[in-house]
């Protein structure tokens, strides 16, 4: 899956006692209603957010993870995550995606009826 838009919030990489890494993003969405959405990258994707900046748009492949937790008291939980694993910086030239113009037919469409020269009816009903 790929979401799109621009960078609203870049965090900065957290590291865990673990050894564990990772880095948020977050980008503002570009529709009708904007959604500032939450991305985490892990371990070895989180170099992929060195060269952006706040302000850039961006497409970003991501994968959504979910996981299921059950409470002391016996209670189960679920939790979303969206994860990054590709960045693409989007140039932003400030024009509408354009559409290609329908193509001309190679030959002149005719209204005749190809038929009507045709006296000798050979049919055998």
């Amino acid at each position: 899956m790929e979401l799109q838009g621009t960078v609203k919030k870049l965090f900065e990489t957290q590291t865990f006692a673990s050894g564990f890494q990772k880095r948020e993003l977050v980008i503002l969405t570009q529709e009708q209603y904007p959604q500032p959405i939450n991305i985490e990258f892990l371990s070895d994707k989180i170099n992929l957010l060195d060269n952006l900046s706040e302000g850039e748009n961006v497409k970003i492949g991501i994968n959504i993870r979910g996981r299921e937790w059950v409470s002391p008291q016996g209670e189960t939980k679920y939790f979303n995550s969206i994860t990054g694993w590709r960045v693409e910086k989007v140039l932003d030239n400030g024009s509408e995606p354009t559409q290609a113009a329908p193509s001309q037919s190679a030959s002149p469409v005719s209204n005749e009826n190809p038929f009507a020269g045709d006296d000798d009816d050979d049919l055998p009903f």
